[in-house]
């Protein structure tokens, strides 16, 4: 199958700065992944405004006399995303400044997730000025889904430069992205419920039941879509490298995502690990999906030829 241009390397790419920048994405998903989790979990513990000013906490970088569970965890959660906000920009200066030995889209994809990290910052700010506004809270969390899928979806590009793989039919193609599309849709209802306390008023008071309603009847179709992505691959051509296996994975998070979701509503939210588990999960699971849409693009070019390699590289 013939690679598509769009993201073909061209004759100047260098494999080895390639392999680098690919191990800083690969860095990068993990971190994102930590800081969704994080960002459950000072939630969950009531910590989102344990430091009441923004960027510093109680004026200080480390607010070593404050410190508590809360303040830890408010305060690694700022020290995440400041790491991944350093990383996004030594890729992206360095996708700009090295751009004739990399992959045209390369900049342009580092620099738009550069851009919502200082987009999620800017919520984050306001999300501690406005004591926690739901509408905030759910935009923050919503963002930070958006870097996890770019991200695994940039990493995931990177990885299979130069590799000759074909792409799936594109019914399998639109299934994943409607798969994504409820994922996603299902996580933006758990999060805005989750900042409201619906929820635990819902099992506690008996009000506000019917966010918790809402995120359970979509949770049906969203994890059937995963379900049937997965259970589509032996239909699937060869040549498709992980592909598959990344859809199986996929489907594998839904169970145990499904599995969490019924044990916290068993323990009436009162088991704080369970929660963040489960949204844990779902960042996992929204990232595997961008890397299934990812790899659903086919190879992005063919490498350098071996003529064209340094001696070290041929050799290893």
């Amino acid at each position: 199958m013939a690679a598509n241009p769009q993201f073909d390397m061209g004759p100047g790419s260098d494999p080895v700065l390639l392999q680098r920048l690919s191990l800083l994405a690969s860095h990068l998903v993990v971190a994102l992944v930590a800081l969704v989790g994080i960002g459950g979990a000072t939630r969950v513990m009531e910590a989102g405004l344990a430091c009441p000013d923004w960027p510093l906490c109680y004026g200080q970088f480390l607010p070593g006399r404050q410190m508590n569970v809360q303040v830890f965890l408010e305060w690694f959660h700022r020290l995440d995303a400041f790491v991944v906000g350093v990383a996004l920009l030594v890729l992206t200066a360095a996708s700009y400044v090295l751009r004739r030995r990399l992959p045209g889209w390369l900049p342009w994809a580092a620099a738009g997730s550069l851009l919502l990290v200082a987009v999620q910052g800017a919520l984050g700010a306001l999300t501690v000025s406005q004591l926690l506004a739901s509408p905030l809270v759910t935009a923050h969390l919503a963002t930070a889904l958006l870097l996890v899928a770019l991200c695994s979806g940039l990493y995931q590009r990177l990885a299979i430069v130069g590799r000759d793989l074909a792409a799936p039919p594109l019914w399998w193609l639109v299934l994943a992205a409607i798969a994504m599309g409820l994922v996603l849709a299902q996580c933006l209802l758990g999060g805005s419920m989750a900042s409201q306390w619906a929820a635990d008023q819902c099992l506690s008071q008996g009000n506000g039941c019917s966010w918790l309603l809402a995120h359970r009847q979509l949770a049906m179709p969203a994890a059937l879509a995963v379900l049937a992505l997965a259970a589509t691959t032996p239909l699937l051509p060869r040549g498709l490298g992980q592909l598959p296996a990344l859809a199986l994975a996929a489907a594998g998070l839904v169970g145990l995502q499904v599995a969490l979701g019924v044990w916290t509503l068993k323990l009436q939210l009162q088991a704080p690990l369970v929660t963040i588990g489960h949204q844990l999960t779902a960042a996992l699971l929204v990232g595997l999906l961008a890397a299934v849409l990812a790899r659903c693009l086919g190879s992005p070019g063919k490498a350098v030829s071996s003529a064209r390699l340094a001696p070290e590289v041929i050799h290893g």
